[in-house]
């Protein structure tokens, strides 16, 4: 008789054990994939693309200098805790390696850039001697420009890196992230002939203005708009008063349209330019970080679109309107 309850009671405690697995694996299998972007454009990428699927943590975050990054030990722990890590490179990311190092973090790093040809890598784009089609600063032969993102067609690159790292680590979703890359890449290329109509629409002599700094050599090469930079690729130091001499003179000379502030940069110096120069403020400007959750440039394509509707009205002399 015991044997027959002691064997009862082990069937009882087997299907226990069977109901709670099945309880929990699907509770398990439904947490979404921990995901560490490197700053908060490349984060929104990935979120659109991996949707509920995806939890995204951008280790730089809104209205931050990705430039002038100082990680902290919180930061080595996310990428330690992620399955996935998502960077720009193009040595955008310059405190990176000795972070992930830090972390000890052996998983795959995704360089979301790969296959972008930089402005010094297509010809024509780019004249070295000082003012060019489309762009007017000089680069440094050592140091690509990072900031691809700032042309929608390298944009679509970065979607499907995203997407193709996402199906690796989640096969069970690779057809849900493959339509909504498709989906997301429908409306990057709706923005970008928008874009490239909007722009035509502007006098080419009325396309020169002045920026915080050299962020935007990828959008001055697909859409035809001259930059003219108070500072090269990066922000980590004040410009000189020499540099600042350069850009009064450059706004004389060339008849710039508008100058630009951003929101990663300290407006006075170039609102300081302005009135010396006679110049007009032409707005804010966002190049290498989102704003908060909610407001006007909050995901990338909000992003852009606000940049593209601010450049506009500054280069066509209604920026007050």
């Amino acid at each position: 008789m015991f044997d027959i309850i002691y064997k009862r009671l082990q069937s009882i405690q087997k299907l226990c054990l069977a109901s709670m697995f099945c309880l929990v694996t699907p509770v398990l299998a439904a947490q979404p994939l921990p995901v560490v972007a490197s700053f908060s454009i490349l984060a929104d990428m990935v979120r659109e693309v991996g949707g509920p699927h995806v939890e995204v943590t951008s280790l730089v975050g809104p209205n931050t200098d990705s430039h002038v990054f100082n990680p902290t030990p919180a930061d080595a722990k996310r990428i330690a805790s992620a399955r996935l890590v998502f960077v720009n490179g193009l040595g955008f990311e310059g405190w990176l390696d000795r972070l992930v190092k830090a972390s000890g973090y052996r998983g795959p790093i995704v360089i979301a850039s790969k296959g972008v040809k930089t402005p010094l890598q297509l010809k024509d784009a780019h004249d070295h001697a000082g003012a060019s089609k489309g762009h007017g600063h000089q680069h440094s032969h050592g140091a690509p420009d990072p900031h691809a993102w700032q042309n929608l067609a390298n944009a679509e690159r970065y979607v499907e890196t995203i997407r193709i790292a996402l199906a690796a680590a989640l096969p069970a979703h690779s057809v849900v992230f493959e339509q909504r890359a498709a989906d997301y890449n429908k409306r990057i290329r709706a923005l970008n002939q928008a874009t490239k109509a909007q722009i035509a629409a502007v006098a080419v002599e009325r396309r020169r203005v002045i920026t915080s700094h050299d962020a935007f050599g990828y959008f001055a090469a697909a859409y035809g708009v001259t930059f003219y930079p108070l500072q090269g690729l990066a922000t980590g130091s004040e410009p000189t008063a020499a540099e600042v001499v350069r850009v009064i003179d450059l706004i004389k000379k060339n008849k710039v349209s508008a100058i630009f502030t951003e929101n990663i940069s300290d407006p006075r110096i170039l609102e300081r330019i302005a009135k010396d120069s006679g110049a007009t403020v032409g707005g804010r400007l966002y190049a290498d970080a989102l704003t908060e959750p909610g407001t006007a440039a909050d995901t990338y394509l909000k992003m852009f679109e606000t940049n593209v509707a601010t450049i506009i009205k500054g280069m066509s002399g209604n920026a007050g309107q």
